[in-house]
């Protein structure tokens, strides 16, 4: 008996009925879904697709560039967008609506001048004060006082004047010296917006005119526990790095008076750093302080 498939034409025959049979198997390759896009899900023809939400605006945004406005930048604080515009922190935030004065945002716009007043109009309306007020305060501010407080100091420092502040116009008020230290840096409009004074911790600091303390605290940085006070519409002045602060928000002060004690907080050394702003600009306060 001879093997079978002796014949290598046969084998040849063979091996293409194997081939062929193997061509004929359904065999499918497997499927993968993939996302459309890097990360995004797939999307079914037919379905809806649900547009991404828009960002809510920040409030006042309508009131851009306008004058009387002012657009919040990164950095800001309510206490300097409001010394800046010669305004207390406590009215800004009124005519704002703000329920929390320690939060605001960059680009929102906020109102800077009193509503009904003219941006564009030069004023020289006075601080007018129908009754003397002494209020404490009421724990809303930015930033309070890190030093000893008012409530603490000797009831003649702290005391308002028992007569209201007479009417002035700006070209009437009376100012005088904050401290009877020596200048020791004079304005310059690039390195320094007031005056500093020498002295030693402790000494007086005196209010420059009569006026509405708009702030009392440590707030601002750069500045350490500062005071601001309104003399009228247009004039404000500020007295920097105390160690300790005499007077409260919203008390009414004269000219001369003891409003805070010389220190360094915030500082390399003891000094006054006196500011004079005329519609939240800063000038040169020797234009403005009697000869000595």
């Amino acid at each position: 008996m001879q093997p079978l498939f002796r014949s290598p034409l046969l084998w040849v025959s063979v091996a293409v009925l194997a081939l062929t049979g193997c061509q004929n198997t359904p065999h499918r390759a497997p499927v993968e879904d993939r996302p459309v896009g890097k990360g995004a899900p797939a999307v079914i023809p037919g379905t809806a697709v649900t547009p991404a939400p828009e960002s809510k605006p920040l409030p006042g945004a309508e009131n851009a560039g306008k004058p009387g406005y002012y657009t919040v930048k990164p950095g800001d604080t309510l206490i300097r967008i409001a010394m800046d515009n010669g305004q207390g922190w406590r009215e800004v935030a009124r005519w704002n609506g703000m329920d929390n004065p320690n939060l605001v945002e960059v680009g929102q716009v906020l109102r800077v001048v009193p509503p009904g007043l003219d941006p564009g109009a030069v004023t020289t309306k006075p601080l007018v004060t129908s009754k003397v007020e002494t209020r404490p305060l009421d724990g809303k501010s930015p930033a309070p006082a890190t030093t000893t407080a008012a409530a603490s100091a000797p009831a003649s420092a702290t005391a308002a004047p028992s007569v209201p502040l007479a009417a002035k116009d700006d070209d009437d008020i009376s100012w005088g010296w904050p401290a009877s230290g020596a200048v020791a840096a004079g304005f310059d409009e690039v390195r320094n917006k007031g005056m500093a004074f020498s002295g030693k911790a402790g000494d007086p600091v005196f209010a420059a005119a009569d006026g509405r303390v708009m702030y009392a605290g440590a707030g601002l940085r750069g500045y350490g526990n500062m005071i601001i006070i309104k003399h009228s519409t247009n004039y404000l002045t500020a007295y920097a790095h105390n160690q300790t602060l005499l007077v409260k928000e919203d008390q009414v002060v004269r000219k001369g008076q003891k409003i805070a004690e010389m220190g360094s907080s915030d500082a390399d050394s003891v000094k006054l750093h006196f500011e004079v702003r005329k519609q939240g600009k800063p000038i040169d306060p020797s234009k403005l302080l009697p000869a000595r």
